[in-house]
């Protein structure tokens, strides 16, 4: 390239890195102002949040100020009660906390514009039925014999409930309000309608939804029962029919022996309940011949309990609800009040605080008489779905 040419080309050069220079500076001032502007904005977010949750935190703190001993004085009450009981005193209105519990009132709780990052946690997905079915086979080598067809479930179940004494009105409302009046033999909580992203709330299974607690405790309690209905059917029975039978009674009796591993506690039922084993028992439920058995004892076990406490009249199937509910102790301490008092008395004084808050209906229906008249009137709507039909005629 001449000099000339070179010189030339040089000084293009020159020119073209002034020009860019030239142009990208407002771009780069433009930017800094930009940042400038978000730091701001930055700082003045989270100094927004700091206020606000300060704000939330006070409030909140204050509630608890009032809270706290107001659920406590139900657990005082609750135990004042328990001892009349033992001691055969009279229960009066009084021996009840008679005034609502409070209601925080107070500014939400602000939600963080920049939390910090999580760390990595495991999602702990409550098990459903494929995972029952899974450690029933792993765990027992035994696969739950189930029906060809929803009535032929309901009758099986008709037949065990009936024999135990147990109502037609009993058995057909409490599946209407536990299955929603059209759920099917292994209905799981959270899944009883079918919807785009529905999961599993919780191991609650069936027509009166037990949980998996619920069927290592009866297992443990109520075995041998178990095994005497089962062994008189075996008796009756030929050829493979009876060998397959046979078979079954020997898994449950396994599962017995497992269940009794731990002292007769719930909170010890609890834990084995929450193993593969204790999901294995929690199969049975599907069963043909041990499901329906495990849930009639069930609603069986609440109307032993009301008869021996004294209770003078056959249970409502509301009344009994109430027992499956919030369990036998404290559905007994709300049924067994007059008509007079279940108006007066809370739905706070059957329940432990975390399991009031988090049940809007005990909540909403804010006294015992309000609560059974809800449970009531869903039970009369829910009756008269298929399902619920089916039920009755299987009786």
């Amino acid at each position: 390239m001449a000099p000339t040419l070179r010189r030339n080309a040089a000084t293009a050069l020159r020119l073209s890195i002034v020009l860019v220079i030239a142009t990208a500076a407002p771009m780069f001032a433009s930017l800094r102002v930009c940042a400038e502007i978000a730091t701001t904005a930055v700082t003045d977010a989270k100094s927004e949040y700091e206020k606000k949750l300060a704000e939330f935190n006070a409030a909140w703190q204050q509630y608890e100020g009032v809270a706290q001993p107001y659920w406590t004085s139900i657990e005082e009450k609750r135990a004042l009660r328990r001892a009349k009981r033992l001691n055969g005193e009279p229960i009066v209105v009084d021996d009840y906390v008679l005034i609502q519990p409070p209601a925080y009132t107070g500014p939400p709780r602000p939600v963080n514009p920049f939390p910090e990052p999580e760390r990595p946690s495991e999602v702990v997905e409550v098990p459903t039925v494929p995972d029952f079915l899974k450690s029933a086979l792993e765990q027992f080598q035994f696969t739950p014999i189930r029906p060809k067809s929803e009535i032929e479930y309901k009758k099986a179940y008709a037949k065990v409930a009936a024999a135990a004494g147990l109502t037609r009105d009993q058995a057909v409302r409490v599946y209407a309000f536990e299955a929603g009046g059209n759920g099917k033999y292994d209905v799981q909580a959270g899944l009883e309608y079918e919807r785009p992203n529905a999961h599993a709330i919780s191991t609650a299974l069936g027509y009166n939804q037990l949980l998996n607690t619920n069927s290592v405790e009866l297992m443990a309690e109520q075995g041998d029962k178990f095994l005497a209905i089962l062994n008189t059917r075996a008796a009756k029975l030929k050829g493979g029919a009876k060998a397959a039978l046979e078979t079954k009674i020997a898994v449950v009796r396994r599962m017995i022996e497992f269940s009794r591993s731990v002292a007769d506690e719930w909170t010890l039922h609890e834990q084995i309940a929450n193993t593969p084993r204790g999901l294995a028992v929690h199969a049975m439920n599907l069963d043909l011949d041990v499901g329906p058995l495990l849930q009639t004892q069930k609603l069986l076990d609440s109307v032993i309990v009301a008869r021996k406490k004294g209770y003078p009249h056959a249970l409502a199937a509301a009344e009994l609800e109430m027992m499956n509910l919030t369990g036998d102790g404290s559905g007994f301490d709300m049924i067994s009040m007059p008509a007079a008092m279940r108006k007066q008395v809370p739905t706070s004084n059957f329940f432990q605080r975390k399991g009031y808050e988090a049940n809007s209906v005990a909540s909403r229906n804010n006294t015992a008489a309000k609560l059974i008249a809800a449970t009531d009137a869903k039970m009369d709507k829910e009756s008269k779905l298929p399902g619920a039909k089916d039920l009755a005629a299987a009786f």
